[in-house]
């Protein structure tokens, strides 16, 4: 069962999600909070599988209770939940904090379980309309020709590997566009995850963005 902590300054929505968790089979709702110092505190006694984190929060933010938490207990994965997808530097912050994943509450409800369940698989998670909005923003970074230095341990087919994942690639669509298995896709994943020090696959969506990696395909 996936416990789950949901973390939301308002009421409503606090609800909505709690109920939503509380209806899934493989799923049970540890807790909810309001806002950021209560969820490092219920995280820290209650031990959550998954936060699911809000942004905006009175008396601690978002970001900072997930910086916290994800530094203090490493176990727990934290999902963001939040309005702020259409904004690149709430995702970015996010992911630097360790966030593994980010959905929109506009989300249809099966996205935002299905969500939960994929950080705690232990993989990273960015929706289609946050990639884009990060592809726009980091625009004038791609295409200078020359490989950032922080992706200069790399093999050519982890380069190759890390483009197709911040394009938002699964790892079957991976192996089928490369002519690999899924195992070797997750292999040289893991590989390069170790190599340039981030811990999931958001990290390194963020990664290829900021290094100027990926070449938006559209503005």
């Amino acid at each position: 069962m996936i416990g789950v902590l949901v973390v939301d300054d308002q009421q409503l929505i606090r609800n909505a999600v709690a109920e939503l968790v509380a209806h899934e089979p493989d799923m049970h709702l540890v807790e909810t909070a309001e806002n950021g110092v209560d969820a490092v505190r219920k995280a820290k006694e209650l031990a959550p599988d998954v936060v699911v984190m809000d942004v905006r929060m009175p008396v601690m933010d978002g970001i900072e209770a997930t910086r916290i938490i994800t530094q203090d207990e490493p176990g727990v994965r934290v999902l963001i939940l939040t309005t702020f997808e259409d904004e690149p530097e709430y995702v970015v912050r996010g992911v630097r904090s360790g966030a593994a994943g980010f959905v929109g509450k506009g989300a249809e409800p099966e996205v935002i379980v299905e969500a939960i369940r994929t950080v705690h698989r232990g993989e990273g998670l960015l929706t289609p309309r946050a990639t884009k909005n990060l592809l726009d923003r980091y625009a004038g970074a791609a295409g200078s020709g020359q490989l950032h230095p922080d992706l200069r341990s790399l093999t050519p087919r982890e380069i190759d590997i890390l483009r197709l994942v911040a394009e938002g690639q699964t790892n079957q669509a991976i192996a089928d566009d490369l002519g690999i298995s899924v195992v070797t896709v997750k292999t040289h994943i893991n590989r390069t995850m170790t190599k340039v020090g981030r811990h999931d696959r958001a990290q390194l969506v963020v990664l290829a963005f900021e290094t100027g990696l990926v070449t938006p395909r559209y503005r």
